[in-house]
């Protein structure tokens, strides 16, 4: 095998990427855009890249189109994207057959009013891990959040927090979230084996913050309780799929169950026909575009920056500041944080330093496993802090600018909490005990 030169000059195309990302993004903030940083579709920003690639690396046109092609065709690549469209029919095919409807009901049916700001942090944590998507979890629970919160005398700050805390609690921990497929393919594990790695640091943030929630989120006034309507059968999808992942049932046969049981469920409480099934799965593909052209033309943009050196560069200035395991960790956290930050989308974040991610794991023998859960909950963390993230925007916009993100941010505890459990389990590696035997390292070939 070739050795791979160090080069900056390898790096630039990357560098395109994310200043065109990111510059994008501060430009249309500047003109007052609603969701500035969403106004470029990211596949776009990667093609400037790609472009940049193709001027400044060396080899033919040929030559290089043929390494570009090989970097989307990889396997990982492909298994990535084809996660994401089943994942998509999922959500789309249960969410219309009245499944998340169903899910909140359910929980508000049965959380004393006393308690409803903790309650709120449960339902869309359980909403969110079970549909993969922290927007469509703030979509469906704010209007109903801020409702209650409006008839309790509850300072709506608070209330929002609790929504916004339970959505990146199930972003990260999700099965099915983008999140998850980009974390675990990057790094080459199970999706059950990141669950894993991360429940220990998740789950004692989240009691904690469900503590507080109950101390600082009492209603000042009672309000009577409402009877929602749900259907129990419209939840079991999510349990089913939220069970056989965990069991270890391949990711394929577990979604394309669920989105069966979802139809079969959809049918007979005639939510929609044969043939609307059939669309709801197709509008499910639709829904995941941007992600899967992100990743397909990012793998072909990464296998160029690598083959030019790129990787190999970022990978030596890194080493200098790297001295062992926990600098290790502690290095790509903060990486994949910065990411995030610049490009507001975690996902795009951890498809970005995926490669980079893996090869500090294989120098530094870091097990896959928790890697991937370093990518995921870092990238949460940011992204379920930054005032200008998807997130944050939808949660804000539904006030109709009576509250803003700097009200909410200080009541973030849910992230605050798990960035401080993080960086204890850096020190302190409580998580192995969640991971039942080492994981063996996979080889990493550059592309």
């Amino acid at each position: 095998m070739t050795q791979i030169k160090p080069s900056f000059k390898g790096l630039v195309p990357f560098v395109v990427f994310i200043m065109v990302y990111l510059g994008s993004g501060l430009y249309f903030e500047a003109k007052g855009m609603n969701m500035a940083f969403y106004q470029l579709p990211s596949p776009v920003a990667v093609i400037a890249g790609i472009v940049c690639a193709f001027f400044l690396l060396k080899e033919s046109v040929d030559e290089k189109f043929d390494t570009f092609v090989k970097g989307c065709g990889k396997s990982d690549i492909i298994i990535m994207c084809v996660i994401y469209l089943l994942a998509g029919a999922f959500a789309r095919v249960t969410e219309t057959m009245g499944g998340v409807e169903s899910t909140a009901n359910l929980g508000l049916n049965y959380i004393p009013v006393e308690y409803i700001t903790a309650g709120i942090f449960m339902i869309t944590s359980f909403i969110s891990i079970s549909t993969g998507t922290s927007v469509g979890s703030i979509v469906a629970i704010a209007p109903i959040a801020i409702d209650l919160a409006t008839r309790a005398n509850i300072p709506l700050p608070i209330t929002l927090a609790a929504v916004m805390g339970g959505a990146m609690f199930g972003d990260d921990l999700s099965m099915i979230s983008d999140t998850t497929i980009a974390a675990t393919r990057t790094q080459g594990c199970m999706m059950k084996d990141k669950f894993l790695a991360n429940i220990g640091i998740a789950l004692p943030a989240s009691i904690i913050t469900f503590i507080l929630f109950l101390i600082f989120g009492k209603p000042t006034e009672m309000i009577t309780a409402q009877e929602y309507d749900y259907s129990l059968l419209k939840v079991l999808p999510y349990v089913f799929v939220l069970v056989m992942s965990l069991i270890g049932i391949n990711v394929f046969i577990v979604l394309t169950g669920g989105i069966v049981l979802s139809g079969l469920i959809g049918l007979y409480y005639n939510a929609f026909n044969m043939l609307g099934f059939t669309k709801e799965i197709y509008a499910g593909f639709m829904n995941m575009n941007e992600i899967f052209l992100l990743s397909l033309l990012t793998g072909g943009l990464a296998a160029m920056v690598i083959k030019a050196g790129g990787i190999e560069w970022i990978l030596q200035q890194i080493s200098k500041a790297i001295k062992g395991k926990k600098s290790a960790e502690l290095g790509t956290g903060i990486l994949v944080t910065l990411t995030d930050i610049a490009v507001a989308n975690n996902t795009v974040a951890i498809i970005i330093n995926g490669p980079i991610a893996k090869q500090i794991s294989l120098d530094n023998k870091l097990d896959k496993r928790r890697v991937a859960g370093i990518l995921g909950i870092f990238s949460c963390i940011a992204q379920g802090v930054i005032p200008y993230g998807a997130q944050m925007l939808i949660l804000v916009g539904f006030t109709k600018g009576s509250v803003s993100p700097l009200e909410i941010i200080p009541l973030l505890w849910y992230q605050q909490l798990l960035l401080i459990f993080m960086l204890i389990s850096i020190v302190v590696p409580y998580y192995k005990v969640f991971l039942r035997k080492p994981a063996k390292v996979n080889l990493y070939t550059p592309m």
